[in-house]
């Protein structure tokens, strides 16, 4: 069957992107998949069952996705490098990673808070970035800041459905998904001033930095009204993306509409502020944070920040929260004392040097450090994401392995 939409896709290239579909099909229906859904579907309905372990791969697709494409048209590779993201976790890893018998594709929308772009230099060699300040004194420079705004393109996103519905729909459906609303303002904000200039203004141009905290907290109000009114919202359920790299599972939100923003997930963060006091946070970043959470059904919370020092008097007080980022850099025991008997899933994301390191894994060294992750994270609702790996030097059998421990160690320590 070769699409009627353009650009072409070469015999070859079909042949290969049908036969990537019908593998994840064949997942998607597997004995396996289902036990894997059961245990996402307890977490999402508050049972303390069977916590659900993950290796994630955002930081080195280059090793587990790039090495095993083979189309050659950019438009056949684009669809291959989604199949076969789709299929890392599973295929490779053989963790928890549920999988969809429909071909997903995300609804193309968005806002961003400001009407200027960043300034940065990456290494060449790795992760790491230079930041190069656009802003300085917000005072002073305050007009560079421009006015954000938002966008959405549902006919691109029927197109693209469309297209990988002429490729392959008659094996996996086509199906359009929303990811959770967000509203980041921190991140792009420290993208353009750099963080010591962040820090500063909160001392010499605090007025400033709120009216600047309010307007683009109103463009994310903006941006969420619209969505409403152009009917655009999609449920956010299930197999669908939830910020993180987690997924939307829950049994209080409705899968078959979603009318307003309270019937989503959203996601908010402020790993930036992680070095200020509680009362800083109450003070520039809370109360906008709280304007956007209220506008949405459930809340995930959380990137590499601590969040320990700021759940009591803060985070604590969003009813709607139910995902909480744990990084390695909390008092671990302590959020776990926080979470315990909640409905809120304890996300925990793990230490990467111990898959990281170079040399054979060290599994004695491994399994005392998730000894007291599973232990202080034991009477919670338990995620365990292990993202922020740069490599695994492209040994499969060294992620495969690293998931087989962190499973082996949950149901060793962790207690529900």
């Amino acid at each position: 069957m070769q699409p009627t939409t353009e650009p072409a896709v070469s015999p070859k290239d079909l042949e290969r992107l049908r036969s990537l579909a019908k593998k994840q099909l064949e997942f998607a229906n597997s004995e396996k998949n289902a036990v894997i859904l059961r245990k996402w579907e307890a977490l999402g309905a508050g049972r303390r069952e069977s916590p659900t372990v993950r290796l994630l791969f955002s930081n080195f697709p280059d090793e587990v996705v790039a090495p095993r494409m083979e189309c050659e048209g950019d438009a056949a590779r684009g669809i291959e490098w989604g199949l076969l993201s789709t299929l890392v976790g599973r295929e490779l890893f053989d963790d928890d990673t549920p999988i969809s018998p429909t071909y997903d594709v995300g609804l193309s929308a968005g806002a961003h808070p400001f009407g200027i772009g960043a300034n940065i230099t990456r290494s060449p060699h790795g992760k790491g970035f230079h930041i190069n300040p656009v802003i300085e004194n917000l005072d002073e420079e305050y007009d560079k800041l421009g006015k954000g705004g938002f966008y959405a393109d549902p006919a691109g996103t029927r197109r693209r459905m469309e297209f990988a519905g002429e490729l392959f729909g008659d094996i996996l459906p086509p199906r359009m998904v929303m990811g959770n609303l967000t509203g980041a303002i921190t991140n792009p904000l420290v993208h353009l001033m750099g963080m010591e200039n962040y820090y500063m203004a909160m001392y010499d141009t605090p007025d400033a930095l709120h009216r600047l905290m309010d307007e683009a907290t109103g463009v994310f109000e903006r941006y969420y009204d619209y969505l409403e009114e152009e009917k655009l919202l999609l449920p956010t359920v299930g197999i669908s993306p939830i910020s993180q790299e987690s997924f939307a599972f829950n049994h209080e939100l409705p899968a078959d509409r979603a009318e307003k923003t309270a019937d989503v997930w959203g996601f908010l963060e402020s790993q930036e502020t992680t070095a200020v006091s509680p009362e800083t946070f109450g003070e520039f970043v809370f109360p906008y944070q709280d304007r956007l959470a209220r506008r949405y059904g459930l809340l995930s919370y959380g990137c590499c920040e601590r969040v320990d020092a700021i759940f009591p008097d803060y985070l604590a007080k969003w009813k709607n929260l139910r995902k909480l980022s744990v990084s390695p850099f909390n008092n671990e025991p302590q959020v776990g004392e926080y979470l315990r008997g909640s409905d809120i899933v304890y996300y925990s994301k793990p230490r990467a040097e111990f898959v990281t390191n170079r040399g054979p894994l060290d599994e004695e060294a491994l399994r005392k450090y998730f000894r007291g992750v599973f232990t202080a994270a034991s009477g919670c609702l338990l995620e365990v994401a292990q993202r922020e790996v740069g490599t695994i030097f492209g040994d499969f059998e060294r992620g495969r392995r690293y998931v087989e421990i962190a499973k082996e160690c949950v149901e060793e320590y962790w207690q529900p």
